[in-house]
């Protein structure tokens, strides 16, 4: 039974993390649904008053990479993962269009229970930007990361905040509890970019070049710059 249990909630994560990239009507489709709920993501973090050290971080930041669902499933075995936009601001302050990339993590224990999370992790230098778009980042390890504060002001936390690549925000629901994202790795969809913008489309060009546009990412790039 535990086998059985076991078997499906891999497969599930495997449908989920892994099978998207396999038809390209799924991709052009599901590209702009992530990044329809991206922006309802943002939108909902922005509004909520638990979150105003996030609206005092975000003017700050010099990215955000915004994973509408993380899904967390585990018995004995664990994984989460989930896929997620990146977009970067210029000196100017003017946002990107979004590039695409999955978060995806392992572990091992005794864990029962599922999760899923809106994750919003805000990239608070260049270097934090350049590192995601560079290769595949490893979080804790190749970029410092730390859980934003909830229901206090920036200030009241500097000591939490201070010096970190990452600062990440979540809204949680399910078994598991905490925000951790340590030793999660972030990877480039080149499907998904090859689908939402043209093939061969890369998350240096779309986030650094600023070399592709789509429409269809307005309302995100405006619900930004609002910030």
């Amino acid at each position: 039974m535990i086998r059985k249990i076991r078997s499906s909630l891999i497969l599930a994560l495997v449908l989920g993390l892994g099978m998207a990239a396999t038809s390209p009507a799924w991709a052009i489709s599901d590209a702009q649904k992530l990044v329809v709920k991206a922006k309802w993501t943002l939108d909902n973090m922005i509004k909520n008053q638990d979150f105003g050290s996030f609206r005092e971080t975000l003017p700050k930041a010099k990215g955000v990479m915004i994973f509408p669902a993380i899904i967390k499933g585990a018995f004995i075995f664990g994984g989460e993962g989930g896929n997620g936009v990146l977009l970067g601001r210029t000196g100017k302050g003017n946002w990107s269009y979004p590039a695409f990339f999955t978060l995806g993590a392992a572990s091992f224990g005794l864990q029962i229970g599922g999760e899923i999370k809106e994750v919003v992790l805000l990239l608070m230098s260049t270097r934090a930007v350049k590192a995601v778009i560079a290769n595949e980042v490893k979080l804790g390890a190749d970029l410092s990361v730390t859980a934003g504060p909830v229901g206090v002001g920036v200030e009241g936390s500097t000591t939490t905040a201070a010096g970190a690549d990452i600062i990440a925000f979540a809204f949680s629901k399910g078994a598991f509890a905490g925000i951790s994202v340590e030793g999660a790795v972030i990877h480039e969809r080149s499907s998904l970019n090859g689908s939402y913008y043209k093939s061969g489309a890369t998350a240096r060009q779309i986030v650094i070049q600023r070399k592709w546009k789509n429409r269809g990412a307005e309302g995100l790039r405006r619900s930004l710059s609002r910030y």
